[in-house]
């Protein structure tokens, strides 16, 4: 396995861990580094895992991890280097934590993909959609007492963490079940995901409102909800669409069963955003 710590705390913390682990260790950018002299420690921007892609390949690693500054924030590449969202890594370790406390409850926000829950309740446990966002998802850790909550940001919740997010159990948990499975991460991955996602796509908008209003109104034949922003659900695909807190954009994540189904949806919606 090929870990990029990104000059953060990862790199201080994985070689005692990997120590005790029957795994071999390839370590990228390991030395503690608040310059941050290769990329910058947020591994949810593509550009900032561009160098462990290039090494799992090079090394023909089974998989690879990236660690954000503090180590709170993990996410995965597989063996071909292509990487996974944090919602796959979330609906990983709800499948492992399940096998250990059946019926247990689990956190996911609104942007994670159809599987998440679908991998929740098909291992009988209780899954909650959550906001987005760190600060909203941890009180409801423990209001519901949730053994588990994951964002597709990378955070991810342990209640045996003080309900704490960690980057660090999250892979521990991963490489659990890949060993027990015994497959490739690609192979494991494909047995539990088979939607389409765009991912987070911003557009600069000048009266939020009333494009939220003009959006809902437009695709009012669907499912709809308002939990954060506007999500419309018609079966074969869905969208999220909420304002950012900090900027005048607007972010939207679209999923469907099919890539050609992602790809006319996205353009149609893009086109009513930034139109």
């Amino acid at each position: 396995i090929v870990i990029d710590a990104g000059n953060g705390m990862a790199g201080n913390i994985i070689p005692k861990l990997f120590s005790h682990l029957r795994c071999d260790l390839i370590p990228m950018f390991f030395e503690l580094d608040g310059s941050f002299p290769h990329h910058l420690a947020s591994p949810i921007e593509p550009e900032n895992i561009a160098p462990l892609r290039e090494r799992v390949l090079a090394e023909k690693a089974d998989l690879g991890a990236a660690f954000d500054g503090d180590a709170d924030r993990m996410f995965l590449v597989d063996e071909k280097a292509q990487p996974l969202g944090g919602d796959m890594i979330t609906a990983m370790v709800a499948k492992n934590l399940l096998k250990k406390e059946k019926g247990a409850t689990i956190l996911y926000n609104l942007i994670c993909s159809k599987a998440v829950p679908q991998i929740i309740e098909g291992s009988g446990g209780r899954a909650i959609r959550t906001r987005v966002g760190h600060a909203l998802i941890k009180p409801l850790m423990k209001k519901h007492n949730a053994v588990f909550g994951g964002e597709h940001s990378g955070h991810f919740y342990f209640r045996n963490n003080w309900f704490a997010d960690s980057g660090l159990i999250a892979l521990l948990v991963c490489l659990e079940l890949i060993s027990e499975e015994d497959k490739l991460l690609s192979a494991l991955i494909r047995s539990i995901d088979p939607y389409f996602r765009t991912g987070e796509i911003n557009s600069r908008v000048d009266d939020i409102p009333k494009k939220l209003k003009e959006i809902e109104k437009h695709y009012s034949f669907g499912k709809i909800d308002r939990l954060d922003g506007i999500t419309a659900d018609f079966g074969d695909w869905w969208f999220n669409v909420r304002p950012s807190n900090t900027e005048p954009l607007l972010r939207l994540n679209i999923e469907a069963n099919t890539k050609e189904k992602l790809e006319k949806k996205k353009q149609e919606l893009l086109k009513l955003i930034r139109g």
